[in-house]
């Protein structure tokens, strides 16, 4: 049986020669500065945060961040947001594209939307982890509410079951679709309640608290919170819509 490492740094800094990784899954890896030299790359799936990726001698990360920006425009409306318009142009689209990814959703049957697509989370659970993540920046940063997570929010994996707890989330909630999509709207709500009455001087105001323990100290302005929601929101918005069209394809 393979084996199954977790949370461990006895590889940081190793060296694997003449080593077999065939299905190898590494998930949430921090491999920067790896080094992979006279291999066999092939059908081979990597996604993250991308940059000096160098394939063959060939930086190919403007190439692979110019085909997402191709397929996906609503990123470079992102990096470009600088005043309060800017936010609420982009969240206007956001609601826009969310909206067209559920009404997509609702036509396959309920148990795909619970099914995970090669181990990654399923559409509800991307839902639920959009609860958690506005809850976060939003509530808890911006609105600056002590306690603002819905129970079925979802943390980011290696949340502990302790300490999810400690905020009032479930982590073996199952809820239903239509259960979540009234906690994501109550979510979206609040977010466009923040972006109909921001102005460009609230932008560059500081947030009170850091957004959890353990998170490098600096300033979290509002500007900075709403633009990691924004980034969850496309991102995981892309993630769900590759999803969508491997179970829409599975059903067909």
């Amino acid at each position: 049986m393979a084996a199954d490492y977790n949370g461990t740094g006895e590889f940081r800094g190793a060296s694997f020669t003449g080593a077999d990784f065939t299905g190898a899954n590494f998930r949430d890896c921090d491999l920067r500065q790896a080094k992979i030299t006279d291999s066999w790359l092939v059908d081979v799936s990597l996604s993250g945060l991308v940059g000096n990726l160098v394939v063959n001698d060939v930086d190919v990360t403007a190439f692979v961040e110019g085909e997402l920006d191709k397929r996906h425009p609503e990123r470079v409306q992102l990096r470009e947001m600088r005043t309060a318009d800017d936010h609420r142009a982009m969240w206007d689209r956001i609601e826009r594209l969310w909206a067209e990814t559920v009404t997509r959703a609702e036509r396959l049957p309920e148990p795909a939307l619970h099914q995970r697509v090669d181990d990654e989370w399923s559409f509800v659970e991307t839902l639920r982890h959009l609860v958690f993540a506005t809850d976060k920046w939003a509530g808890y940063m911006i609105l600056d509410k002590p306690t603002p997570y819905h129970p079925l929010g979802l943390p980011q994996p290696g949340c502990t079951p302790a300490d999810a707890a400690a905020l009032g989330i479930d982590l073996d909630a199952r809820p239903p679709l239509a259960e979540v999509l009234e906690a994501r709207g109550t979510r979206m709500t609040m977010v466009r309640g923040i972006v109909d009455r921001l102005t460009d001087d609230d932008l560059g105001r500081e947030c009170p608290r850091l957004p959890a323990p353990g998170y490098p100290e600096g300033a979290y302005t509002l500007g900075r919170c709403l633009n990691v929601i924004m980034t969850e929101e496309c991102e995981h918005r892309r993630y769900a819509v590759r999803d969508l069209a491997v179970l829409e394809a599975d059903r067909a």
